[in-house]
């Protein structure tokens, strides 16, 4: 990774501001991709836990002399899709191979493109613009 003092500072200092406010939003639309994908892999756990925890209800349904209870409850909902033919890890793979990794290149490419690849320029700007310059704890870079 370039240096303050390199290639990195020109990045962030020689694109224009429209430039680096529309790479932004680009970055920031993948940002919020990646938090629904969080929530989609925690959707996934959760459903995975719910329906083994449904499969043990079964089982304790069946003990306690419930057997017709728990007979339909594992026929009609234990192992069920949450969509039609899917799992939730298909679900998961298919938003994985047809959104999100699409999303993931295209905005490398506008950064590489347009920003000579650097990451958050607007976010280092605004660094470099509000820090106490010389400061302990305001340092450019670790």
């Amino acid at each position: 990774m370039p240096g303050v003092t390199g290639g990195y500072l020109a990045s962030v200092t020689d694109s224009s501001d429209a430039t680096v406010e529309a790479v932004g939003k680009v970055t920031e639309a993948l940002e919020f991709v990646e938090r629904a994908r969080g929530h989609l892999y925690s959707f996934h756990q959760l459903m995975g836990h719910a329906d083994l925890l449904l499969g043990d209800a079964c089982d304790a349904l069946r003990e306690a002399g419930s057997a017709a209870v728990a007979e339909r409850l594992e026929t009609d909902v234990v192992g069920r899709n949450v969509l039609f033919g899917r799992w939730t890890f298909q679900v998961v793979e298919e938003f994985d191979d047809s959104y999100w990794s699409v999303l993931r290149e295209h905005e490398r490419r506008v950064r590489d493109e347009l920003s000579g690849g650097a990451r958050h320029v607007h976010e280092a700007r605004m660094k470099e613009h509000r820090r106490t310059h010389g400061r302990s704890g305001h340092e450019a870079r670790p």
